[in-house]
C-alpha cells in the first residue's frame, strides 16, 4: 500500500460523488427525512427508544447499499480493471474507497444528528459525541460490507438484492425489536456473531448511562474489528480481470 496512491483514490471518489447529486441526496438527506418521520410519528418517549440505535443504523443502510453499487459500477464498467493494471493496489483501492466514504459519514452524521438532537428532539443520556462515533463506524462497516458483496453481483439490481440477505435479518436480531437476552437461544447465539447487535449495544450504552462506559468502547471496537475483517474481504475479493 502506498499513502500517496490511497489518498489519490479517495480524492478521485470524492470528486465522483461531487457530480452525483443524487447518491449525495441518498447519503444525507434521505436519513434526515426517515429521523424527521419517526420524530413526527412517535411520542417523545419511544422517539428517544428507537431513534438511538436508528441514528446509527441508517448509515450503515446507506453506506452498505451507496457501495455496493458504486463498486459494482466500478467493475462493470471497467474502471476497476484498469486502476488495477496500474501500479495501484486493491489495498489502496479498498482503503481510498473507506476513506472517501467515511469523509461522507462524517458528514452525515454530524448532519443527521445535529438535526434529531436539536430540532427533532432526540434525547440521551451520555455525550452526543459517543452517537457521532457509532454512527460514523456503522457507515464504515457499511461501505466495507458493501465492498465484498459487491463482487458477487453481475448487476447493480443483484447488488441492491444483497440487502435484505445481509442487512434485514441484523436489523431483526440487534435488539431493536426484541431484547437480545429475550430470543430464543438459538437465535440469541446468531444475533451475537452479527456486527449491528453491538452497534445497537454501544448505543444502549450511551441512551442509559452519563459518562461513557468501558462497556460502550468494547462494543466500538468489535464494529470496528468487523469493519476491518470486511475491508480485508473486499481487497480479497478484487480482482485484476473483469469475469
Amino acid at each position: 500500500m502506498s499513502a500517496v496512491r490511497t489518498a489519490a483514490t479517495a480524492r478521485r471518489v470524492l470528486e465522483q460523488l461531487r457530480h452525483d447529486h443524487r447518491t449525495v441526496g441518498l447519503i444525507v438527506v434521505v436519513p434526515c427525512v426517515l429521523m424527521g418521520l419517526l420524530a413526527w410519528m412517535l411520542d417523545e418517549s419511544d422517539f428517544d427508544q428507537y431513534g438511538a440505535p436508528l441514528l446509527g443504523i441508517f448509515p450503515l443502510i446507506v453506506m452498505f447499499l451507496t457501495t455496493s453499487v458504486a463498486t459494482l459500477r466500478e467493475r462493470s464498467s471497467g474502471t476497476l480493471e484498469r486502476l488495477l493494471s496500474m501500479p495501484i493496489g486493491k489495498g489502496d483501492f479498498v482503503v481510498g474507497y473507506a476513506m472517501a466514504f467515511g469523509a461522507l459519514a462524517v458528514g452525515q452524521a454530524l448532519v443527521v444528528s445535529g438535526l434529531s438532537m436539536g430540532v427533532f428532539g432526540l434525547d440521551v443520556r451520555g455525550p452526543a459525541w459517543a452517537i457521532i462515533v457509532i454512527a460514523v463506524v456503522n457507515a464504515l462497516l457499511g461501505t466495507a460490507l458493501g465492498l465484498f458483496v459487491s463482487a458477487f453481483a453481475t448487476t447493480e439490481f443483484q447488488a441492491v438484492q444483497f440487502m435484505p440477505a445481509v442487512i434485514l435479518p441484523q436489523l431483526l436480531l440487534c435488539g431493536i425489536i426484541v431484547p437480545r437476552d429475550q430470543l430464543p437461544a438459538v437465535l440469541e447465539w446468531v444475533s451475537d456473531v452479527l456486527p449491528m447487535s453491538y452497534a445497537v449495544d454501544a448505543t444502549t450504552e450511551v441512551m442509559t448511562n452519563a459518562e461513557v462506559t468501558s462497556a460502550f468502547w468494547v462494543d466500538v471496537a468489535i464494529v470496528a474489528g468487523f469493519m476491518a475483517v470486511g475491508l480485508a474481504l473486499g481487497a480479497a475479493t478484487l480482482r485484476r480481470r473483469t469475469p
